[in-house]
């Protein structure tokens, strides 16, 4: 369990988007490098600029960071390896708590047991999510198609 790194987003506020989409367009300019890392210069309260060295990688995810902030959105950074509570895990899918304990039982989505407790690993949540996702958009297409051929006045 991460309780800071699942600890509930914030919206970012209007200065905060305003710096999002300005520093990205500033990284964006540096990040055309096959290097694997990059010095960036932070300041601090002083206005005292400290070198730091960054893996390239790092800052392409902050661009990815930069990008939901510049759209008005709360970012959550999980690491890959995570392991969500039950409430954790469902609150991800948008389900109920006890409606994602069924899929656990019926083995739609692996999981362990620490003691007594359930524990979902991140990457498995994303996963199912992404195939629940594609299942949807593919009924969607049909249903589409279907009003289509049946000619039900969609246009």
């Amino acid at each position: 369990m991460l309780p800071t790194a699942l600890s509930e987003p914030a919206l970012p506020v209007e200065h905060e988007v305003r710096a999002a989409v300005l520093g990205q367009r500033a990284l964006a300019a540096f990040l055309t490098t096959h290097a694997d890392t990059q010095r960036i210069q932070i300041f601090d309260d002083n206005n005292t600029a400290h070198a730091v060295e960054l893996p390239t990688s790092a800052l392409r995810l902050l661009m990815d960071v930069l990008s939901e902030l510049a759209d008005g959105n709360a970012v959550r950074v999980v690491p890959i390896h995570a392991e969500l509570t039950t409430q954790e895990a469902a609150d991800m899918i948008n389900v109920s708590r006890p409606h994602l304990v069924k899929l656990l039982e019926e083995g739609v989505l692996p999981f362990h047991k620490t003691g007594k407790h359930r524990r979902v690993r991140f990457a498995d949540v994303m996963a199912f999510k992404a195939e629940r996702d594609r299942s949807s958009e593919k009924a969607m297409a049909a249903l589409a198609a279907q009003a289509q051929e049946l000619q039900l006045g969609y246009e």
